[in-house]
């Protein structure tokens, strides 16, 4: 018996997937440009001047390597470039706790712990 209650825990735990981190906020602030896959094909994708990127070819177009700092650096943005761009300045949505990032060029920056979950779960959307 309690090998059989043991055994229907983990299949329940199995079935029950936790929400990923980064997923909300893609959900709320990214999927309607960019659509809930991350394919491009969000609502307003047609109403764009210029097409929203592909998120899950990124890295196959970065010579198969996720480019997760170029990634953290598009979301956050700068002030002014929605005007130029077409990508809003995502930076004080992503404001709350940071801690120290090193980027792939070796570097440490304090980087919103809300941008790093984004860029991570960016990442699991590469195909």
């Amino acid at each position: 018996a309690l090998m059989s209650a043991t055994a229907l825990s983990v299949a329940a735990c199995a079935t029950v997937e936790p929400e990923l981190p980064g997923a909300l906020f893609f959900s709320e602030q990214c999927a309607v440009c960019h659509g809930a896959t991350g394919r491009g094909d969000g609502p307003l994708a047609t109403d764009l001047s210029v097409a929203p990127a592909d998120l899950t070819l990124l890295a196959r177009n970065n010579g198969g390597v996720y480019p997760i700092d170029d990634v953290m650096a598009q979301v956050y943005g700068y002030p002014g470039r929605y005007q130029i761009g077409g990508m809003p300045e995502f930076g004080p949505l992503l404001d709350g706790p940071v801690e120290d990032w090193v980027t792939q060029s070796g570097e440490t920056l304090e980087t919103p712990r809300a941008l790093i979950d984004l860029a991570v779960y960016l990442e699991g959307l590469q195909r």
